[in-house]
């Protein structure tokens, strides 16, 4: 296809232009127009003139490559990863970070006004890590090619080619070390991995999971089949690693994208590792969902505590609740807390972490937050003085939000670990009854285009 401009330049595919870049999108890549044509530019910033290959031409934009930045920003930085351009995990690593900080800013700001249509709303810094590396708690590589020489990475862009690595600099340094044995495994015992085109061999996945504050560390084999060969071997492999007290397999036989099967059978130690947050203590299975930067979890859980300004005669309800982490600190200051979670393992989960964390004041309840929650209103009278949402990436259900409205509760915490959706919901939550009091984006994610953000609602 082929484009031309007010001013007769024919934009077409393979050729080279000169792009001056304006902004970033939403997913960190550079924007800018040749002739009022836009251009997106993977790895651009603002303020860089580039020498760009159209990559592809629609009727309003296109797509190209960097192949040589004439102009550099003063905000670019080298990346520190060398697998960083085959990978793609890491997409901001060649942004300095405190510009990484202003960008997450400035996009929960931008959709706020694009998607939620609000004017003027005050978005604070976006409160960043001390440490923007090795920050991941759990990693989950693919696994692929032969025994001899296996492929343990993550898969490349756009793709489920898997970009073999021995170092990923986000996670836990000892996540290095499993691998290496990992490897030394499956060449001496002639372990196959996985072939998801033939839907043949052993070893799928790795996970693994450590505890920041406690040192433990977990290991589960995702598997094709009911029996891992030659598992003493692995464990005595994984052990002279330290300090790793749950290794275990999970079965997947399943044509899927999806990683993990529900059969989990353990090898090894406990089937769940503890770590910490604040003075709480949580167990932390394969299947748990746990938070992945737990440091910056903290600072993004004490942010909407101060937001929810909680009192010991408060009744809170905790949407989405997950395994009780949210709950638990809440119920620290409130009178009672009630989390609610469609999956009842975590539910099992957040029971025991109230168990042994010796709190009594929250109770956890099996469902979907948009059927459950209507029932304790209106059925058993409950009415919530504060209501936190934290939900998954697609927001909250429309009927929540309803009858979260319709309960009234005085203020509204809402965590949310995608700006676009939670724009979305913010317009229908403030449609009538609620006003947006603060919005703080918390770094969750370092190195990539993703940001956590908690907002305080109050009742108008």
């Amino acid at each position: 296809m082929k484009v031309t401009t007010e001013n007769n330049i024919i934009i077409e595919k393979n050729k080279r232009y000169k792009v001056e870049i304006e902004t970033l999108g939403t997913n960190g890549e550079g924007i800018g127009r040749i002739d009022g044509f836009t251009v997106f530019i993977e790895g651009a910033l603002p303020g860089e003139t580039i020498d760009a290959l159209m990559l592809k031409v629609n009727k309003n934009y296109g797509y190209a490559k960097i192949v040589e930045i004439e102009k550099i920003s003063d905000n670019r930085s080298e990346p520190r990863c060398k697998y960083y351009k085959k990978c793609g995990g890491c997409n901001l690593q060649h942004i300095k970070y405190e510009y990484q900080l202003e960008f997450k800013k400035d996009k929960v700001k931008y959709n706020l006004e694009r998607i939620g249509g609000f004017d003027g709303i005050n978005v604070n810094d976006t409160i960043g890590a001390k440490d923007n590396i090795h920050y991941r708690n759990k990693a989950q590589f693919p696994v692929g090619g032969t025994s001899e020489k296996s492929l343990i990475g993550f898969f490349r862009p756009r793709s489920h080619n898997i970009e073999d690595i021995d170092e990923c600099i986000i996670q836990h340094p000892k996540t290095k070390e499993i691998v290496e044995k990992m490897r030394e495994y499956m060449r001496e015992t002639k372990v196959m991995p996985y072939d998801e085109n033939s839907h043949t061999g052993i070893i799928r996945h790795i996970l693994t999971r450590i505890g920041y504050k406690t040192g433990e560390i977990m290991v589960c084999i995702i598997i094709n089949g009911n029996k891992l060969p030659k598992s003493d071997v692995l464990v005595d492999k994984l052990l002279e690693v330290g300090n790793v007290t749950s290794i275990s397999f999970n079965v997947n036989k399943e044509k899927t994208n999806v990683i993990m099967g529900d059969k989990i059978c353990m090898l090894y130690g406990k089937p769940y590792i503890t770590d910490k947050l604040g003075e709480l203590s949580f167990e932390i299975s394969p299947l748990s969902f746990f938070q992945v930067n737990p440091v910056q979890t903290e600072i993004l859980y004490n942010t909407a505590l101060g937001f929810a300004d909680i009192s010991d005669s408060d009744i809170v309800i905790d949407a989405y609740c997950g395994i009780g982490t949210i709950s638990l600190f809440l119920a620290q200051k409130a009178k009672k807390v009630y989390g609610i979670e469609i999956v009842e393992d975590a539910i099992k989960d957040a029971k025991r972490n109230a168990e042994i964390n010796s709190i009594d004041n929250a109770e956890f309840i099996v469902g979907k937050s948009e059927e459950v929650i209507p029932m304790m209103y209106k059925e058993n009278g409950i009415k919530a003085d504060v209501v936190v949402v934290d939900p998954p990436r697609k927001g909250c259900d429309a009927a929540l939000i309803d009858v979260i409205c319709d309960m009234s509760p005085e203020r509204i915490v809402y965590v949310s670990c995608d700006s676009a959706t939670l724009a979305r919901d913010l317009k229908q939550f403030c449609c009538e009854k609620y006003k947006i009091e603060k919005v703080t984006p918390v770094d969750q994610f370092c190195q990539t285009s993703h940001i956590e953000t908690a907002v305080l609602l109050s009742r108008k």
